[in-house]
Parts: structure tokens; sequence; C-alpha cells
């Protein structure tokens, strides 16, 4: 049975111990996604297994955070993968983060098919569906607004320096 996140607005990111839609946190499932080429300049996709509803947590992945070094910045192969976990969990400082599982293997779109909750006492990062999505349909999420899926710019891709390959 999927996971549901319906009675949190899309605006939070950061689950909290009263929240009670993950029934046990530590649970990770296989999620019902694969990866094929998009067919596009993008290359590799993750795509759904099955259909989706609005607010159905279609992965939890276990997160790995980092300390950048200071004064060395990050090969451009994994600025394409890692999260901005400090700025999703509220962190005052950078926090990198690579998403285990598919989690850091997700597209850019916007709007996006996807939004991530952070879960930082258990090191997961949920990725929970902002609308019906129909099986084999390429799941997405926006790397400017990860908490919503929705922004109106595409400003992660010029502040990181990675070149943005736009939606087909």
């Amino acid at each position: 049975m999927p996971c549901r996140a319906h009675d949190h607005p899309a605006h939070i990111a950061v689950s909290r111990p009263d929240e009670h839609w993950m029934p046990d946190p530590m649970l990770i499932q296989p999620a019902a996604v694969y990866v094929k080429d998009t067919g596009t300049p993008r290359g590799r996709g993750v795509f759904a297994g099955r259909a989706f509803k609005q607010d159905d947590v279609v992965e939890a992945c276990p997160v790995v955070t980092f300390v950048p070094l200071p004064g060395r910045r990050l090969p451009q192969d994994l600025k394409r993968i890692v999260f901005g976990w400090g700025k999703l969990v509220g962190l005052p400082y950078p926090r990198p983060a690579i998403a285990l599982g598919y989690g850091s293997m997700y597209n850019h779109s916007n709007p996006a098919g996807l939004r991530c909750v952070a879960d930082p006492a258990n090191s997961i990062l949920r990725f929970v569906a902002i609308r019906d999505i129909d099986a084999d349909e390429e799941l997405t999420i926006n790397y400017n607004s990860i908490a919503t899926g929705m922004s109106t710019d595409d400003v992660w891709f010029e502040n990181n320096g990675v070149q943005l390959i736009a939606d087909p």
C-alpha cells in the first residue's frame, strides 16, 4: 500500500515527529520505478513503474551527507547529483547530500511531478507526487524548489555552474 502525504501541504519540506503519514520512518521499501534513456539530450531518467496518486510517496531514499572541503569545488559530475540537504532541513550552513536509491537520478522539470520531503531525524529524503502520475511517465523534480516542485525560474543551474538541458 503506498504511503500518502495528503494531510500535509506541499510547502512543508521537513517531517516532524508528530507527523504520522509514514507508519515506520525507517521502513524503506523498493520503489516502483525504473531507469531508462529518455530519448532526449538529458540521457537517463527515472520513470513510474505504475500509476501514482497525488501525495503518494514514490520513493524513500537514505541520504549520505558530507562536509565540502574548504576552498574546493565539487566535480561537475557530483554537482549534478547532490542535494542541498542543509537548506532542506534548515541548517545555517551548507551540507550537501547524495540520495541513495534512485534519488540522485531524477531529472529536472519546471513544473515537476514530484516534491521532496526531508526527514532529518532518519536521514531520509522522500519523493512525493505533486499530482497524479501515469505509469511509464518520467518522474521529475524541480531543482529550483525541490520542497514544492514549483518555481517561476531556473536559477539553480546558473548558481551551481551546471548547464540546463531544456525539457523536450
